[in-house]
């Protein structure tokens, strides 16, 4: 297609650099990339520390100066918030700009205010809808009498969660960069890779993989150290291990090596970017049929079981690590690649620009 001039707003929250905070900074980056790769020009609007390779411009929260007077208000909200919000609104404000010069505006935040100031803008808008409804996003949708913004949905099951408020969302599945997630020998340890957030599950997975004498090695950031600390670690030890925050290399080497991959959401999964990155290693899944999960496998490459099930969860775990690891690579290639994601997104872009 022809190329674009395409801002694409990422969270103020978190860097987009790995090892990444979550799936939506991992989707933020392959997406910039792989768009930069086909001739557009995007610029990225996201927090500090980000990929310096990307060519971030810096949602920072600073400079904001608050008043005394200001401050001492008692319904004033907490500084982390506000700044989070001026940045937000200072970026708005600039892509309002009618020489802003985009033809197309991206927002893959969940913040409220692109969704809410996108009819001051004169290019199109369109939202990636990455977790279920929040209140804030819910709001912004309805605050004009009909939102101007075209909203891709990142599976079936998220497009549904938010039909209520978004009738009609494009549905474009998240993509990995196949050839960076190489196929692995398999045949070591079990494996667990996520935010280590009650929503992620995995104490449940530390209960199943023990239950069913396998080991099991888990990955990720503690994104809520008091829940880590208090619900996680008392069950590590022998043959549980935690083996920290790991970049995509690291992972995939972790991935590859393992027997079966453990993905155990407690909420709706909206998508599961690490069934994506296990499939493309060619080591077949074992989780909850939660969320978009079961969109995304077949029986060749994994085993769902019911929600927070661990026997079941536990009793599945021996017949898919004898699955064909040559099937959920080849099942990695065919549904869970990059190309195909970008595809979807130009076509969407195309269709605004036209």
């Amino acid at each position: 297609m022809t190329p674009l001039r395409i801002a694409l707003i990422a969270s103020a929250r978190y860097p987009i650099a790995q090892p990444f905070p979550g799936g939506m900074e991992a989707h933020t980056w392959a997406l910039a990339t792989e768009l930069r790769r086909r001739g557009h020009r995007v610029e990225v609007f996201a927090g500090p520390g980000s990929d310096p390779d990307l060519g971030v411009t810096e949602l920072a929260h600073e400079p904001l100066r608050i008043s005394d007077a200001a401050a001492a208000d008692p319904s004033m909200v907490s500084r982390w918030w506000l700044g989070e919000h001026h940045a937000y609104l200072t970026l708005m404000l600039r892509l309002a700009d009618t020489h802003a010069g985009f033809d197309i505006v991206h927002n893959n935040s969940l913040h409220y205010l692109p969704v809410a100031m996108a009819g001051a803008l004169t290019c199109p808008v369109v939202t990636t809808l990455h977790t279920p409804p929040t209140p804030w996003l819910e709001s912004a949708i309805q605050a004009a009498r009909s939102c101007p913004v075209s909203f891709v949905a990142v599976s079936s099951h998220t497009a549904g969660a938010w039909r209520h408020v978004v009738p009609s969302s494009v549905v474009v599945h998240n993509g990995i960069d196949v050839d960076s997630w190489p196929v692995g020998p398999g045949g070591g340890p079990l494996a667990w890779a996520g935010r280590f957030v009650p929503e992620k599950g995995a104490p449940l997975a530390i209960r199943a993989a023990r239950a069913a004498g396998h080991p099991l090695r888990l990955a990720g950031p503690k994104s809520d150290p008091e829940y880590f600390d208090a619900e996680v670690a008392p069950l590590l030890g022998g043959d549980i291990e935690y083996v920290g925050h790991l970049g995509d290399a690291e992972l995939a080497t972790l991935l590859g090596e393992a027997s079966a991959t453990l993905v155990t959401p407690r909420w709706a999964e909206p998508y599961g970017l690490v069934v994506a990155e296990s499939l493309a290693c060619g080591t077949p899944v074992c989780g909850f049929a939660r969320g978009a999960l079961p969109e995304l496998v077949t029986p060749d490459c994994a085993r769902l079981v019911a929600g927070d099930d661990i026997a079941a969860l536990s009793s599945a775990i021996d017949t898919v690590v004898g699955l064909s690891r040559a099937a959920a690579r080849a099942h990695a290639e065919r549904s869970c690649s990059q190309d195909a994601m970008v595809d979807g997104y130009e076509r969407v872009y195309a269709e605004l620009v036209a």
